[in-house]
């Protein structure tokens, strides 16, 4: 296994870990374990201007015609990609995306910093994906009630692993009434990635890291509806 899937695995793990222990702090515990990481000061450098020339000099005209006044050092204009680009190299597009999503869920993205964190990346893969090609906007995505990958196993024992002749896809799951009123399980492809034995392996990477980062924050908010639950029924002096 590549150290790329060692370290998705690890991404996993290490969720899983800030999941549990959100869910030990909302029933009375703590999470130390989550800081907010500070935003590096940018410092902008500014040319120094070139001295001035007085216009009244001893010298005759024609001396002063040949001196050469030095030119005024043009201040160098930002790059096309800077341009693009927001504070710590974040593109514009997906800092919109991942605001969208903040103000959509509703919640304090400085209370919350690992979930913001989650969904900042997945506005990046959501992105780097093109999967606004079948969801127009971004959080459509969460309509959907599990997400899965064809061709790529995401078990325990064949995590990673692809599936010789298989397609690659991102498969959303959600549930339509039939013609009888009777729910029905309806799977959507989110994005096509060709035959699973010939996918780069930054892009199977890529496709992996959006479906976990997907089901955490739907667990995020499973926590915060089952929480939400509780409250209505647990006795005021109740500490758990």
């Amino acid at each position: 296994m590549s150290d790329t899937l060692d370290r998705l695995k690890a991404l996993n793990d290490r969720l899983e870990k800030k999941l549990q222990a959100k869910a030990v702090s909302q029933t009375g515990g703590s999470d130390s374990e989550i800081a907010v990481a500070e935003r590096p000061s940018s410092q902008t450098n500014i040319a120094s201007r070139p001295p001035k020339v007085s216009g009244h000099s001893s010298m005759s005209e024609e001396k002063q015609k040949s001196v050469k006044v030095p030119k005024r050092p043009s201040i160098p204009t930002k790059s096309p990609l800077e341009e693009h680009t927001g504070l710590n190299g974040v593109k514009k597009e997906e800092k919109l995306l991942h605001q969208r999503l903040l103000t959509f869920l509703q919640f304090d993205a400085q209370e919350e910093p690992v979930r913001s964190e989650n969904l900042r990346r997945l506005s990046e893969l959501f992105l780097e994906l093109n999967i606004e090609k079948k969801v127009r906007h971004i959080e459509d995505i969460f309509i959907y009630k599990a997400m899965n990958i064809s061709g790529i196993g995401l078990r325990e024992e064949d995590f990673g692993e692809v599936r010789e002749g298989k397609y690659v896809q991102v498969i959303a799951i959600t549930y339509e009434p039939d013609k009888n009123g009777k729910k029905k399980a309806k799977n959507v492809s989110l994005g096509y990635f060709g035959k699973a034995e010939t996918l780069a392996h930054d892009r199977k990477n890529e496709v992996i890291e959006f479906v976990l980062r997907w089901r955490y924050e739907k667990a995020f908010q499973n926590l915060e509806h089952y929480k939400m639950l509780l409250d209505k029924v647990k006795p005021i002096d109740s500490l758990y």
